[in-house]
């Protein structure tokens, strides 16, 4: 596999999923149980060795918050061993009860900024996302992880008719290469046709996906992984492993497991009337196509066995079956 760009071999890009780490009926609230978890996970992932004990994890977060004890700079960092980590990961999250709100009162996905409302809308938006990217940024500098935030439209992201157009991952590379780990996440950003729309974080991960070739990436969302409908119907079926052919542009896909006699139109997505990003149907959509590239996708709960699991690269090509989540391959 031909890695583009970075000095060492990029190992993982993980999309936390916004329904996962915020409450999503709550508006602008983070489900802290969720992301603290994610984050030890990550970090225990980054750590390499499965025998290795968290044990008690300096933080990087050095400021003044409530709840958060002060910490102890010259003894806690003089040895080097709290950034003994692998961290050649990369990290996009989702809004979940962030951004979406103001995103779809004001239109702001939709485009015109010579509308007031639209305007202020893309202002509202920002302030939502990035203050949500801050919090979890902090809650990774917290396990140890030595994370900075990125918004892409700081970074020099835009579309052209909702179609990445501009990305200067140069910003990115550097950043792992100097041992960060970046955080990047869905935005509100400038539009060529538009004016101005939503940049998904999913595309955006399909994006860094082509331009730097992970070993694999993993989505981690508040289900166990793509279901042959709603995940509340009583009767859904967790579809275990999915093929994706070259046959199309499209990234056509096939149900491998469990053997459904299922076509692509016959699995039912549903879409939060707030979600102005596509929900779990751009989520298919964008890991198809990022399986077509020959790397391994997997889509599993986060905070679970089955994520660590995920995180630290132990599916494979062939995920075994204690392991609940979806798979997807390429099938060349």
């Amino acid at each position: 596999m031909i890695q583009r760009g970075c000095k060492s071999p990029l190992r993982c890009i993980v999309k936390l999923g916004g329904a996962a780490i915020t409450c999503k009926n709550e508006l602008e609230s983070i489900n802290m149980e969720t992301l603290k978890s994610v984050c030890a996970q990550l970090r225990e992932a980054m750590a390499g060795s499965t025998n290795s004990s968290p044990g008690s994890v300096p933080s990087m977060d050095w400021s003044t918050q409530m709840g958060y004890a002060a910490v102890s700079l010259a003894e806690e960092f003089k040895d080097g061993r709290a950034l003994d980590l692998v961290s050649n990961f990369i990290v996009v999250h989702g809004a979940g009860s962030f951004g979406h709100f103001q995103a779809s009162t004001s239109g702001v996905h939709k485009g015109g900024l010579h509308l007031p409302l639209v305007k202020a809308g893309f202002v509202a938006t920002r302030i939502s996302v990035t203050s949500l990217n801050l919090e979890i940024v902090r809650a990774l500098a917290r396990e140890g992880i030595p994370s900075v935030g990125m918004p892409p439209f700081s970074c020099g992201w835009s579309t052209n008719g909702r179609n990445v157009a501009s990305a200067d991952v140069s910003h990115v590379i550097k950043a792992v290469d100097s041992g960060f780990v970046p955080i990047l996440h869905g935005d509100a950003v400038l539009d060529e046709l538009l004016d101005c729309t939503i940049l998904s974080g999913d595309v955006i991960i399909r994006h860094l996906s082509h331009e730097l070739m992970p070993n694999y990436v993993v989505f981690l969302t508040d289900v166990l992984g793509v279901y042959d409908r709603p995940p509340t119907d009583p009767d859904a079926i967790l579809l275990r492993k999915i093929d994706i052919t070259a046959v199309d542009e499209d990234g056509t896909w096939s149900i491998m497991k469990p053997c459904l006699q299922l076509k692509k139109l016959g699995v039912k997505i549903t879409v939060a009337a707030h979600d102005t990003t596509g929900g779990m149907e751009t989520k298919i959509a964008e890991a198809a196509m990022i399986a077509k590239l020959g790397i391994n996708v997997y889509i599993t709960k986060a905070g679970t066995p089955h994520s660590l699991r995920a995180l630290r690269g132990e599916v494979g090509d062939d995920a075994p079956d204690d392991w609940l989540g979806t798979a997807r391959h390429h099938l060349f």
